[in-house]
């Protein structure tokens, strides 16, 4: 036994997974478990084997979970995967959201009707590139240093709140209650993540079986070393690994067997692809690689999960981003080199996958379905409406005054923007030096209502050469790019974290306007522009807002309109919404994303209204051509800096 299982079972109350020593023998009741004489998971006392997909509902539009599923299916998927995401269903403390795009329960029996059983990831972390992985911004509020992810009574009283929520309404949904249900994640690659606390993650599992039963099967999932597993695994939950094409598939199965002497192998990730940052190259993994560590798996008798097999997208400002060498945020769009695109597409990729399933499948598989149709509705004229600085007394509540700058966190704020202001006193040098170290992540600067700079976390820009007098009216728009969704820095305050300096003098005296551009907010948006048209070498300077509509051409089915692609040549950096919808952030200046998936759900017949919020420049600045295209071609790898 080794060193870390024996302190651990000298420390916790352990009770092991379901079956563990034994098979699991045929019951008339519904049952799933694992035979650790036979190294396989059992169904209904029979040996059975998955290749599994990971889809995720908050990243495919609720009108198209059926179809996704169903591309899912014909992959050759016995098993959809998914997670749960904590910050979309608890926005705020204590407001919880289970409907329509959060409708979870729905989605899994959607994913039932289907033929398709199901691996639930419950977190609370998900990471997943979504922000703050998946961890609702509140738990930051009222100590920014809450110690996330540990056993520290300021994470887990929230968290237990939460799984008091969550969990009774899975348990209709296990397998053994005659739900899809057959496996719970505990907690999310936890070794990758500093704290290693042993007492947390039992309590995790504690929680999953003291609302869900002592037979619900619990894993755990990390990277194929004995490193990561020595910290993210527990007697208490059966230890898999992930890893993706070219690994060397008998090496990482046996890093998994120094935790499980027997039992199934089980790959929980399997990367077909890879995931993006803004300024990056494309991640592509070739189809050929993917195939051949595939079938290698499949001789060795694994389950393998598919991470992911359909991507989907990060609309709005769901992103998260990474702390590698320097911040990197994530993109909006999710396609992940994925066998199924972004946008339902089946890849070659998809072909030859399903070709490698096809020989290990004992259920039945689906003809492919169609190709998702797509079109090109064409350019559209985009009017100057408002200059973001005009228009944001609009938009905001009153204002928030500090000694200080406040962070979004201390203004209750999740995403968007939130407007710094002072009025600069005193004589200054001409230029003064700006220093913004504690920016959080990008921010725009003005004096007296013009952009002189832009700073960016990003690119370690923190300080800038400013031109100001007594009175002057010192601005800056700081934009959330995302909270860190990946190891050891989840604790990533936004907006101005620390004080501001003008020269060698610390700036007192703030006023704050929130710019969180969430739903109200944007009705406001949509109020305040309508109607308005403005000189365009005016009002056109960024930050401003731009406004176009366009209707469906004859012989769209209006009742089921065509997806497209928002296609911004010449625009620089923002946000884009269609009818009120957030699609995401744009920034075809750094790539590699150059348009941004517009669903046809979101779409009707006549009047629809494309909004852009362009941050940096906008191209009819320089020329008469304002406008965007819709088309039906995507592009995903364009051109970067890096």
């Amino acid at each position: 036994m080794s060193p870390r299982l024996l302190l651990m079972l000298a420390i916790l109350p352990v009770t092991l997974p379901a079956g563990r020593g034994a098979a699991q023998h045929f019951s008339a009741a519904p049952s799933f478990g694992i035979d650790y004489e036979n190294n396989t998971f059992t169904l209904d006392g029979v040996p059975f084997r998955y290749v599994s997909g990971t889809v995720h509902y908050f990243r495919v539009p609720r009108a198209y979970w059926s179809d996704r599923l169903l591309r899912l299916r014909a992959l050759g998927a016995n098993v959809l995967e998914t997670y749960v995401e904590w910050n979309s269903h608890e926005p705020e403390p204590g407001e919880y959201q289970f409907t329509g795009q959060q409708d979870l329960v729905a989605f899994l029996q959607e994913a039932q009707r289907q033929g398709l059983l199901v691996i639930l990831r419950t977190g609370p972390f998900i990471d997943a590139e979504r922000e703050f992985g998946g961890l609702p911004y509140w738990l930051l509020s009222a100590d920014p240093q809450t110690p996330l992810r540990t056993s520290d009574p300021r994470f887990l009283q929230p968290l237990d709140r939460w799984f008091d929520v969550l969990l009774p309404k899975l348990k209709p949904l296990l397998y053994e209650n005659g739900g899809p249900i057959i496996m719970l994640q505990v907690e999310n690659e936890y070794g990758s993540f500093h704290a290693c606390d042993y007492v947390y993650l039992q309590h995790l599992a504690d929680r999953l079986r003291q609302h869900l039963g002592e037979s619900a099967v619990l894993f755990t999932t990390d990277g194929d070393s004995q490193s990561l597993l020595h910290c993210g695994t527990t007697p208490a939950a059966y230890a898999t690994v992930d890893f993706g094409s070219g690994t060397d598939v008998a090496a990482a199965f046996g890093v998994q067997r120094l935790f499980e002497s027997s039992g199934p192998l089980v790959n929980s990730e399997y990367y077909p692809g890879w995931l993006d940052h803004w300024g990056y190259p494309h991640s592509t993994r070739s189809t050929e690689d993917v195939v051949r560590t595939m079938n290698e798996m499949f001789d060795m008798q694994a389950n393998v999960n598919v991470y992911v097999a359909h991507g989907g997208t990060s609309f709005g400002f769901s992103a998260g981003s990474n702390l590698g060498n320097n911040f990197q945020a994530c993109p909006t769009s999710y396609d992940y080199d994925a066998p199924i695109a972004e946008n339902g597409y089946l890849t070659d990729k998809f072909y030859a996958m399903r070709n490698a399933t096809l020989s290990v499948a004992t259920w039945s598989v689906p003809e492919p379905p169609p190709q998702p149709a797509v079109l090109a509705y064409g350019a559209v004229q985009m009017t100057a409406s408002e200059g973001l600085l005009a228009a944001v007394r609009g938009l905001a509540d009153d204002p928030v005054t500090s000694d200080d700058p406040l962070t979004f966190e201390q203004l209750r704020q999740a995403y968007g923007f939130v407007l710094y202001s002072h009025n600069v006193t005193g004589v200054q040098p001409d230029p003064v030096l700006l220093n913004v170290t504690g920016l959080r992540d990008r921010g725009y600067v003005f004096v007296d209502g013009a952009q002189v700079g832009i700073l960016s976390r990003g690119e370690n820009i923190y300080q800038l050469p400013v031109s100001v007098q007594e009175g002057s009216r010192l601005q800056i728009l700081a934009e959330n790019q995302g909270r860190i969704c990946f190891g050891n820095f989840l604790n990533d305050i936004k907006g101005i974290v620390s004080p501001v300096f003008l020269g060698s003098g610390r700036l007192s005296g703030w006023e704050q306007l929130s710019v969180p551009l969430n739903s109200t907010q944007l009705g406001r948006v949509e109020r305040l522009l309508a109607g308005r048209a403005t000189n365009r070498l005016t009002a056109a300077a960024a930050p401003a807002f731009f406004t176009g509509e366009f209707d469906l051409p004859a012989g769209v089915d209006a009742d089921s309109p065509t997806d497209t692609f928002l296609r911004l040549d010449g625009w620089r950096r923002g946000v884009a919404f269609v009818n009120g919808f957030n699609l995401g952030r744009y920034w075809p200046a750094q790539g590699p994303q150059v348009t941004l998936y517009v669903p046809g759900t979101l779409l009707k017949a006549a009047s629809n209204r494309l909004t852009l919020l362009e941050l940096e420049e906008a191209p009819c600045l320089a020329t008469d051509t304002c406008r965007v295209t819709l088309t039906d071609t995507p592009e995903l790898d364009g051109p970067t800096p890096h």
